[in-house]
């Protein structure tokens, strides 16, 4: 069966590798035989619009979507500079006359396929096609709607800029290049997707970066053969390390263009998406999880607090709904005394196992979860009211969940919230204790804890260890990992990931 399955897959990468690439279809040196092309492709859509005029004599087309195109901006720097302009020239020269002599805009191309003009015309170019010519010009006068630039919602800090990133890439680059100017900052755009074609901007900086990790990400990228990207979630797989199978992931996720700043300045890549209000950060090793911008605008002392204060939220979230069900089933006699009275009444007054009931009150309260994340805010309060009063304080006096098993869990599920970014590993990881607990007791917990540890320390980040510098151990866990160091000192010691296995990384 394994076999099976395996040739099935082979057969399917195969299948895969094998993709024809593109072909190229040159512009015609007929004006209608272009237009006519171009209205097959788009099939006659409502939001294709053609202005036909006429220059001197020869016959001119704009190519353009509506509402795609700022059309006040189209009217005064394209359409009239045109027309009120003389020509007696070939139709190449006409074309080229406009381009430096009547446009009055720098962001112009001169395209010569079909499959470029199809692409700028959907990104909010306008095309001039002028008959007789066999190439097009593409001038930038997007004017579709934007959402304004505002504080990212799942990213909030309490000192810093409130600055997020927004859907539009070019806005996003704009955020980064204005906190960052040095010469050193690159850019480089790859279009992903074969239907949406979207533009997907690698950002790093110039000499500090390494130029294998850089050359492996834009490798991995270009084999991406997605027909549309829509959310990170859809390229992360195609970028990632292939090692053993894991809930960690080991590309970073942010909302805040501070953040970038501060990683591509340690020598990491970020990944901008057109579309998508956030930046993909590679390599990204498990120590970053537990760290924000707040860590390094508070005093040290206070950043090493909440950082530790993170790490044992961490551990609680995972592990104290598998523990407690562990010594309750199988080593009450550790608890004590009192508290071992207060466990052992309330599950001799409910009908369920100590196991059962944790796991009910988990999915119980993933499912209020899901309700009031996906309703509409004002429903979603009523839904945590609901969930509060009636399933927690009506349940306990029902006599069907036990009062300490609510609390394990109630305070299991606050610490998740501390670590935003690992919420969803940290749910299934405490769901498999649990049931490790409750069906092998302490030595399951334990065993399952090895393991998830062995996976973690298995795992690379474009060849960096996952959980360096802990394994391999390095200097700088006593600088920025388990502590905080002072400015000063994190200024003299800036790491830079230079090289791809066992590099020092911040």
């Amino acid at each position: 069966m394994y076999k099976t399955i395996r040739q099935i897959t082979d057969m399917y990468k195969r299948k895969n590798n094998n993709i024809p690439p593109k072909t190229k279809t040159k512009l015609n040196y007929s004006l209608n035989d272009n237009l006519s092309y171009i209205q097959r492709r788009f099939d006659n859509t409502a939001d294709l619009t053609i202005h036909k005029i006429a220059l001197c004599g020869v016959d001119a087309g704009i190519i353009s979507i509506d509402n795609m195109v700022n059309k006040e901006l189209m009217t005064l720097s394209i359409i009239e500079p045109m027309i009120n302009n003389f020509y007696n020239k070939t139709p190449e020269e006409i074309l080229y006359e406009i381009k430096n002599k009547i446009l009055y805009t720098d962001d112009i191309s001169v395209i010569d396929t079909f499959e470029q003009l199809f692409i700028l015309v959907m990104s909010g170019f306008a095309v001039i096609s002028v008959d007789g010519c066999n190439k097009m010009l593409a001038v930038g006068i997007q004017g579709f709607r934007t959402r304004g630039i505002s504080e990212p919602e799942s990213d909030v800090v309490q000192r810093g800029s409130k600055e997020g990133f927004v859907e539009s890439v070019r806005t996003n680059m704009t955020l980064i290049r204005r906190r960052m100017k040095t010469t050193d900052l690159k850019f480089e755009i790859i279009n992903i997707g074969q239907l949406s074609s979207t533009e997907v901007c690698i950002c790093y900086l110039n000499g500090t970066a390494s130029k294998e990790i850089i050359s492996e990400l834009k490798k991995r990228l270009n084999k991406i053969d997605l027909k549309t990207i829509l959310a990170p979630g859809y390229i992360v797989p195609y970028i990632e390390d292939k090692s053993s199978p894991s809930f960690f992931s080991t590309v970073g996720i942010t909302e805040r263009p501070d953040t970038v700043c501060g990683k591509i300045t340690e020598g990491r890549i970020a990944v901008l998406i057109d579309g998508v209000p956030s930046a993909l950060i590679v390599p990204y090793l498990f120590a970053e999880y537990f760290q924000t911008i707040d860590d390094y605008t508070n005093r040290p002392y206070f950043s090493t607090f909440t950082r530790w204060l993170k790490y044992m939220a961490f551990f609680i979230a995972v592990l104290l709904p598998g523990v407690f069900v562990a010594l309750g089933t199988f080593d009450p006699e550790i608890f004590p005394t009192l508290l071992l009275n207060k466990i052992a009444s309330s599950i001799s007054e409910t009908p369920l196992s100590l196991m059962t009931e944790t796991l009910i009150i988990q999915f119980v309260y993933e499912i209020m979860r899901e309700s009031g994340l996906r309703m509409p805010q004002p429903l979603g309060y009523a839904v945590s009211i609901v969930g509060g009063l009636v399933i927690g304080d009506t349940a306990i006096n029902a006599g069907l969940i036990g009062a300490p098993t609510l609390m394990v869990v109630a305070v299991a599920v606050i610490s998740s919230y501390v670590i935003p970014n690992l919420y969803a590993p940290v749910v299934i990881l405490r769901l498999l204790f649990t049931l490790a607990g409750g069906i092998f007791g302490i030595w399951g917990v334990s065993l399952f804890l090895c393991l998830t540890m062995i996976n973690l320390c298995s795992k690379t980040s474009f060849g960096i260890p996952y959980t360096s510098p802990l394994t391999p151990f390095g200097v700088n866990v006593f600088r920025d990992v388990f502590v905080r160091a002072g400015w000063k000192t994190l200024n003299k010691n800036t790491a830079k990931v230079q090289n791809m296995p066992g590099a020092e990384v911040e």
